[in-house]
């Protein structure tokens, strides 16, 4: 490996950073682990730290994982080779089974803090680590996703010409997504391209909204952004579409969602924060009927294909 270039070894300090209210006790350069299970690890058990230097913002990524280990090292690696040079990353693993564990070993002397230890899920593991993030901004990126090789340095312009709090970067799935509307947030979610891999948030803007509801099991981010927009009323931005950002991972954990709970939970999400029920429950039966027509119409495409490709009557 190459490691005299990776981004993370660059900024490295003996002092460590001052703290502020969102980050917990368990940030201790003597005991980092949260009990006597956990495994943990990284740059700060050097007494090596980050800090934000003049016009270089402290960009903190976490990366949250379990039995990943098919996606694990792309995603680390892009990370690691970064344009940009004032990055903290913490990497957060539900005590995985598989090989996962000893990818992050191998990258420990490039990673900030990592710790692995059994989770209640996806959103308890970013909590986790936004405990022990001290950057001026907070990122996602979850394992499969990957940020291109310009991200961040594109996150750091926007950062120092905007002082946003938020930003939403350009992400790409199937194809290139960009913009945020939040004026659409009463009827839809889908307003922004991804929450891994395109979203950061100052953390003086996090600890205001405070951490993901891990009440929600796939879509804790929905329940974050209608607080950011609605309730705290806070001003973000969008990268331009052609600063692409992050490739998102179509294959990820929101994939494996179905229709019906994917429904559900954004049910459960406005009415939790005490949008209009006769609104809520309107969108919610507009948009459970259009699944129905939709799918009802695919069926009988499908059918009226394979009638014709083998000539069948019935």
């Amino acid at each position: 490996m190459n490691n005299n270039k990776f981004s993370t070894l660059k900024n490295i300090s003996n002092q460590a950073p001052i703290l502020n209210e969102l980050q917990s006790s368990k940030y201790n350069t003597n005991l980092f682990s949260t009990n006597e299970k956990s495994k943990s690890g990284g740059l700060r058990y050097k007494n090596f730290f980050k800090r934000h230097i003049n016009s270089k913002p402290l960009i903190s990524v976490i990366t949250v994982v379990f039995n990943g280990e098919k996606n694990l090292e792309k995603t680390i690696k892009s990370v690691l080779n970064q344009s940009y040079d004032n990055i903290e990353y913490i990497i957060i693993d539900g005590d995985s089974s598989d090989n996962t564990l000893n990818i992050i070993k191998k990258y420990s002397d490039f990673i900030d803090f990592w710790l692995s230890e059994k989770d209640t899920g996806i959103y308890n593991a970013m909590n986790k680590g936004l405990t022990y993030c001290t950057g001026d901004y907070v990122g996602i990126l979850n394992s499969g996703d990957i940020y291109t090789k310009y991200a961040l340095s594109f996150i750091k312009k926007y950062i120092n010409n905007e002082n946003p709090d938020f930003i939403f970067g350009s992400v790409y799935k199937d194809r290139i997504l960009s913009g945020y509307n939040p004026q659409k947030i009463n009827w839809k979610f889908n307003i922004y391209p991804a929450h891994s891999s395109g979203f950061f948030i100052k953390s003086s803007s996090q600890k205001i909204v405070g951490k993901y509801n891990e009440k929600y099991k796939f879509h804790s981010d929905y329940d974050l952004m209608y607080r950011i927009i609605v309730r705290h009323k806070l001003k973000g931005i969008t990268t331009k579409k052609k600063h692409l950002i992050g490739i998102f991972d179509i294959f990820g954990v929101s994939s494996k969602e179905s229709f019906t709970s994917y429904l559900l939970e954004e049910l459960n999400i406005r009415l939790d924060n005490k949008q209009n029920l006769f609104q809520v429950y309107f969108f919610f039966i507009i948009r459970f009927l259009y699944f129905l027509i939709i799918k009802i119409s695919f069926i009988r495409n499908t059918i009226t294909f394979i009638k014709k490709k083998f000539r069948l009557n019935f």
